[in-house]
């Protein structure tokens, strides 16, 4: 039952968010760092600089287009990008090591540095949350406040189970596969879920599921978590993990919101995010 929550709500996320006309759409850039060349999009002109990080294979516009689009451009300079290895950032391909969420996290902030961006806040969703999270630890002078949502520190015995159950790919039906065969074609897309499955699988057994808990300790900035409570992605437990241990952090809830708040309620989350983050 959880397995197939799951399912859907991947699917639920991203099918109405791939098949966009690029005629009206701003431009995109590419930057080389390291061995990949990063894709990323930069919106708006004002003074308070965004760093956006999309979830688990998620691109610029399967996760923040509401955002682009809706969070005021006069106040707001928002960039976006392709995580390593995911959409346009691909080749060269995703490694899925137990510490590639850090990885991407030491990238995102490269990617700040280069494009002489030395302050910033963070909207991070899911995979990107944690990318966020860490950031924000290992980076404190570089972050100025930090949002997150649909994000987890560790991992729990059930959620583990309910990955693996949807590991392969051909089980799902064609519906729930299309959105992601249209970035990543079928079999890139079924190597790279199974990937990511098998990576949280190692994180579980050498680590203990622990993702990035020990960093969540050293965060300083403020915070703001926001969580939708029928999200069959991220327990509830890890909400309130985040809250009480990130010293000062604010909490927001929807009560009927799943894994995609930021889609499903985006003029209320953006208004909510926007007030945040223009706090003295």
């Amino acid at each position: 039952m959880l397995a197939s929550r799951v399912i859907r709500a991947i699917h639920n996320l991203r099918i109405s968010r791939v098949y966009l006309s690029t005629a009206a759409l701003p431009k995109e850039d590419k930057i080389k760092l390291g061995k990949y060349e990063i894709n990323y999009l930069k919106v708006g002109n004002g003074p308070h600089n965004v760093f956006c990080a999309p979830g688990a294979l998620g691109t610029i516009w399967t996760e923040f287009k509401p955002q682009v689009e809706g969070l005021n451009k006069d106040k707001f300079s928002l960039i976006v990008w392709d995580p390593p290895g995911y959409g346009k950032s691909c080749p060269p391909e995703k490694d899925f090591t137990v510490d590639f969420l850090e990885r991407d996290a030491d990238l995102a902030h490269e990617l700040m540095k280069t494009l002489n961006i030395p302050k910033f806040s963070l909207m991070g969703f899911s995979d990107g949350g944690i990318t966020s999270l860490i950031l924000a630890a290992k980076y404190p002078e570089a972050v100025s406040k930090l949002v997150v949502w649909g994000a987890n520190s560790f991992i729990l015995p059930q959620e583990l189970e309910a990955y693996k159950k949807i590991r392969d790919v051909t089980n799902w039906s064609q519906r729930q596969r299309e959105a992601m065969n249209a970035i990543y074609g079928e079999e890139r897309f079924a190597r790279y879920w199974a990937a990511w499955v098998d990576a949280m699988e190692r994180i579980y057994n050498t680590r203990n599921g622990d993702i990035c808990s020990e960093y969540v300790k050293d965060i300083i900035c403020p915070t703001y978590i926001l969580y939708g409570e029928k999200d069959p992605l991220v327990d509830h437990v890890h909400v309130s993990h985040l809250h009480t241990t990130i010293t000062g952090s604010r909490i927001h809830l929807y009560p009927e919101g799943k894994h995609n708040i930021h889609i499903r309620y985006a003029e209320d989350f953006n208004k909510r995010v926007q007030e945040f983050l223009l706090l003295p």
